[in-house]
């Protein structure tokens, strides 16, 4: 049996300031990205049997430093899935800015308004913090969100190799904004979330990537690097099945049968 994530197996102050991802494992990333992007097309057959969806709306959200052409792919299948899906059209994610902050809102509130119900938010990295913000600032808008290596235990105190990074475009930030939003974001929703995370990924210390599993919250574990999520073909496989639930009949992920269960080593 695959062992559940258990903040209990590392001594308290490591939990408390987190444990950012192995120099091997950072400095691997490009190279396991790109070799997880190449197990797309292999996987295109396998992922034409998953769930088609109903046609509701679909927001997705990029990573720090991305733009929506990194969730081009994911976005054009489930397209192909039967949803109404768009990126977030805001440029390339330089973090919370007061456009972005502003922005995020009105797309939401578009894509509801076109679809004409709630919409599911879909969150790579320091987009699935947005997502989370967006469900607890807008839960009424919100059906469901699924985070994809999304770091939203900094609220805790955890550290990722992105850190850096971020703190340099502090300047652009909205800081009395994000100052206060930062102790909420890994709050619980009300709506159904799923945490999809890797303990192979390089950037974000998968222990921050997760939740408490409740009766609206499911963690799913994948093998993907953190540049492969949007590519990684059990992920996918995941957030199809996610997206085709009736959200006032939420339930949890299991599984596929066969050798396609090895994909997912731990499923909440």
């Amino acid at each position: 049996m695959p062992t559940p994530p258990d903040e209990n197996e590392v001594p308290f102050h490591l939990r408390e300031m987190g444990q950012i991802p192995s120099t091997a494992l950072y400095i691997s990333e490009p190279f396991r990205g790109v070799a997880d992007a190449a197990l797309l097309p292999i996987a295109r057959p396998l992922l034409k049997r998953a769930k088609r969806g109903d046609g509701h709306g679909v927001l997705v959200l990029p990573g720090l430093l991305a733009s929506d052409s990194s969730t081009g792919p994911l976005r054009k299948f489930l397209k192909d899935r039967n949803y109404y899906v768009r990126g977030w059209r805001l440029g390339r994610n330089l973090g919370p800015s007061e456009t972005i902050l502003d922005g995020l809102p009105q797309a939401l509130r578009d894509l509801s308004e076109r679809t004409e119900g709630p919409v599911s938010v879909i969150g790579w990295s320091l987009g699935g913090i947005y997502a989370r913000t967006l469900a607890l600032d807008h839960p009424a808008l919100v059906r469901q969100v699924i985070t994809l290596g999304s770091p939203f235990g900094v609220a805790h105190g955890h550290r990722t190799r992105a850190d850096s990074a971020f703190e340099r475009l502090r300047i652009i930030h909205a800081r009395p904004r994000i100052q206060t939003d930062r102790s909420r974001i890994a709050s619980e929703l009300e709506v159904p979330s799923t945490a999809l995370y890797s303990r192979m990924d390089g950037v974000v210390p998968w222990r921050a990537c997760i939740g408490p599993d409740t009766e609206l919250h499911q963690n799913v574990e994948v093998r993907c690097s953190h540049l492969g999520f949007g590519f990684d073909p059990a992920t996918i496989w995941c957030v199809a099945d996610r997206l085709a639930q009736d959200p006032k009949d939420w339930k949890r992920f299991r599984k596929p049968r066969g050798v396609a269960s090895r994909l997912y080593r731990y499923v909440g």
